[in-house]
């Protein structure tokens, strides 16, 4: 794919730009936004997605308009199940809720930020070490087995992460929250406020969180416009979805074992593409492995959606079920 760097530095521009208008507007005036702004908001940003996505098959190709949609519908479900995480993060500072949009905010920027320097370290590797795709595949394989063993059991328990714990105990803080600033004077003195700790908190949260979220993109694409851009329209709205869908949430009980299966699948076929692609004089005396199957775009973005589905469809079952028996339990058997 030959991006120019004309559309590296558009894109990268276009992008700061819509991040500093909403700096500014919710800067200016920190507010709980209403369900209006943020169905319009979350509205425009996964058109203008879709739009993208479809010019990259008009000028690209069905090949790379099918990578950055399968690359940006894995971002999103990824970046869907950190929002679990977040939520927990803002009840455990009691932010209050006019303050959240501007944290969240901060924390996307952050989260652009470590994901482009993954992005550039990653392209670099692929570039230079074939060898790489396996790494890639094993951490996710890995992740996978991790998530699906803790099934979402312990999604209320969060630890602080131990930089934050640190900066708890080392920098004269407030535990008041009396506005959305990171920094105050009090007596004189310059000292950090609740808004500081939980930037840093999600700061650290959405490093860990890249760890996964590239290696996961490279499994399906491997070229960086395409997962730079999936990440920017797959972070663009997930402030909108913090606070649209906080509720539901909780209802995708299943969340976790479908992003395993998810994770893993991509896993795999990192594996199989390194297997291909073999280099490692250990393995096949250092000669391709033509028996390793590569798996076109078309069905990674066919068992991706097809996941998410599934995964939604039984998760809002069981909720339905889960409220029912609630319901029953609470009123007791009927009189016959």
């Amino acid at each position: 794919m030959d991006v120019s760097p004309l559309i590296w530095w558009l894109t990268i521009g276009i992008a700061s730009a819509v991040l500093l208008f909403d700096v500014l507007v919710i800067g200016r005036r920190p507010h709980e936004p209403s369900r209006r702004e943020l169905v319009v908001a979350l509205s425009v940003y996964i058109g203008l997605a879709i739009l993208f996505g479809i010019g990259v098959f008009v000028f690209s190709g069905p090949k790379y308009g099918t990578e950055f949609f399968a690359g940006w519908l894995t971002e999103y479900s990824l970046s869907v199940d950190n929002l679990f995480i977040f939520i927990i993060i803002m009840s455990k500072f009691a932010v209050p809720r006019q303050y959240q949009q501007k944290a969240l905010l901060i924390g996307i920027i952050l989260a652009l930020i470590f994901r482009g320097i993954f992005i550039a370290v990653g392209a670099a590797a692929i570039e230079n070490f074939s060898w790489v795709f396996y790494l890639f595949g094993a951490f996710l394989i890995y992740t996978a087995v991790k998530l699906a063993m803790e099934g979402g059991e312990d999604e209320d328990e969060y630890e602080e992460p131990a930089i934050v714990k640190f900066l708890e105990r080392h920098i004269p803080m407030t535990s008041q929250w009396t506005s959305a600033k990171m920094f105050i004077q009090e007596n004189g003195k310059r000292i950090a406020t609740p808004m500081f700790v939980v930037i840093c908190a999600l700061g650290v949260t959405d490093l860990l969180f890249a760890l996964d979220s590239i290696p996961a993109i490279y499994g399906l694409t491997k070229e960086p416009y395409l997962v730079l851009t999936a990440n920017i329209f797959a972070l663009m709205g997930l402030r909108q979805l913090y606070f649209l869908i906080g509720g539901l949430l909780e209802r995708l009980v299943y969340l976790s074992y479908g992003l395993a299966i998810l994770l893993g699948f991509i896993g795999l076929k990192l594996v199989f593409h390194a297997l291909h692609e073999n280099e490692l004089w250990f393995i096949n005396g250092g000669h391709h492995v033509e028996w390793a199957p590569e798996i076109p775009i078309s069905v990674s973005l066919s068992v991706i959606v097809g996941i998410l589905a599934i995964t939604t469809i039984l998760s809002l079952l069981k909720s339905r079920s889960m409220s029912a028996k609630e319901r029953d339990d609470a009123t007791g058997p009927r009189n016959m």
